[in-house]
């Protein structure tokens, strides 16, 4: 249950954070907020995967920030939505839209894992060394 009242109380924090980033990222050729939104949530999920392959399973800190805060803040739909009103006026715009949010997701996902792999060995490691 506690799993539960995490996954909630993160997707609320991060659907929030993506509703305020929208109303104040405003741009009329290209669907700024939801690929920075998508971006910042593939690399801060890589951090805390990376993080929690390394370090002892949290199960309630996995849940609030991977399934719950990124779920919500991250936005599949909206990103197809807008690829789709792309489509419409500029199939160049939609593909480069789409790639350019497909590449930098995978790559700051790659990043945040190889960033949080080297946080938690590093973390570790100056737990051993107080020992």
């Amino acid at each position: 249950m506690k799993q539960y009242i995490a996954i909630f109380i993160g997707g609320a924090l991060g659907a929030l954070l993506r509703f305020e980033l929208s109303t104040h990222i405003h741009s009329s050729s290209f669907p700024a907020a939801t690929f920075l939104e998508n971006a910042a949530g593939s690399l801060l999920l890589g951090l805390i995967t990376g993080y929690f392959i390394i370090q002892a399973k949290r199960p309630l800190l996995t849940a609030f920030f991977g399934t719950g805060f990124c779920g919500g803040f991250t936005t599949m739909s909206t990103f197809a939505k807008e690829t789709v009103f792309l489509l419409q006026s500029s199939p160049a715009a939609a593909f480069c839209y789409a790639a350019a949010t497909l590449f930098a997701g995978l790559a700051l996902a790659y990043a945040g894992i190889f960033c949080g792999r080297r946080i938690a060995l590093r973390s570790a490691g100056k737990g051993h060394e107080t020992s």
